[in-house]
């Protein structure tokens, strides 16, 4: 516990797969002490896939595993959802507006993150994507490695609601994001946020959704409220942002229901 206390921030995902080793590690040692051979199996099972996890994790962040355990010492923590400067407004659109946008677009991206799997969104979302598609819109998921809380979540998920597996493609979409008329960003944060382009910041270096690119950005969360990294989202407050404020399964599916209805 002592070792992974000073990490925080967007490194988390990392620290509970290595905290899933640990007890596993922990396991097979009580299983060497009792002379349980199921302990001792058992226990180096899931040492091996949470050493696996974290490492593949670690890859994903642009990150090594000493880095992560390392970093955290001596540095200055900013408190959560701490700005920088006054108020700032944003542009707020509500589940019509949002359908009429989408329904003139040409290409739409669809980036999930974990506030999708809180609310259990996934099949409004796979909904809405059929009903784009009908309409002769070009539409695309993009997947982040670490999007949730390991790696593959967002694709168990949408394999769940039966997204054809060819519709979702990982950070390579951003080769095509500035020719995005629509990214839609669904309980998404940290993987979304531009700060990572900065240096000195806290998850700097780590790849993210260029999702600002985009002629348009909408963003369906329940508010501005930080992600995992515990520091501001840029992208929230830009010219070309339009937040839908709300549960992501209540939205999307208010904007599924008006484009039913058009």
């Amino acid at each position: 516990v002592m070792l992974v206390t000073p990490i925080g921030g967007a490194d988390m995902p990392v620290v509970i797969s290595l905290m899933n080793s640990y007890s596993g590690l922990a396991a097979m040692t009580t299983g060497f002490v009792l002379d349980n051979y199921a302990l001792i199996i058992s226990g180096s099972l899931v040492g091996a896939s949470g050493i696996i996890l974290t490492k593949i994790m670690c890859s994903a962040m642009n990150r090594s595993l000493l880095n992560v355990v390392a970093g955290g010492f001596g540095q200055e923590i900013t408190a959560a959802g701490e700005t920088s400067g006054g108020e700032r407004t944003v542009r707020k659109m509500d589940a019509e507006e949002a359908a009429m946008v989408l329904e003139s677009a040409q290409k739409v991206f669809i980036i999930p993150g974990y506030g999708m799997a809180v609310a259990q969104a996934q099949h409004a979302v796979a909904e809405l994507g059929d009903i784009l598609r009908k309409k002769g819109v070009d539409v695309r998921y993009g997947v982040h490695p670490v999007a949730g809380r390991m790696p593959g979540h967002m694709n168990v998920l949408l394999a769940e609601a039966n997204v054809p597996y060819e519709m979702l493609s990982d950070l390579e979409l951003n080769s095509e994001m500035e020719q995005c008329d629509v990214a839609l960003v669904i309980g998404a944060n940290d993987v979304v946020n531009p700060d990572a382009r900065r240096p000195g910041s806290q998850i700097a270096g780590m790849p993210i959704f260029d999702v600002d690119k985009a002629r348009t950005v909408m963003v369906c969360k329940r508010s501005l409220n930080p992600g995992f990294a515990g520091i501001e989202n840029e992208l929230f407050f830009n010219q070309n942002t339009v937040m839908l404020f709300g549960d992501a399964k209540k939205m999307v599916t208010g904007i599924v229901s008006e484009l039913k209805g058009k």
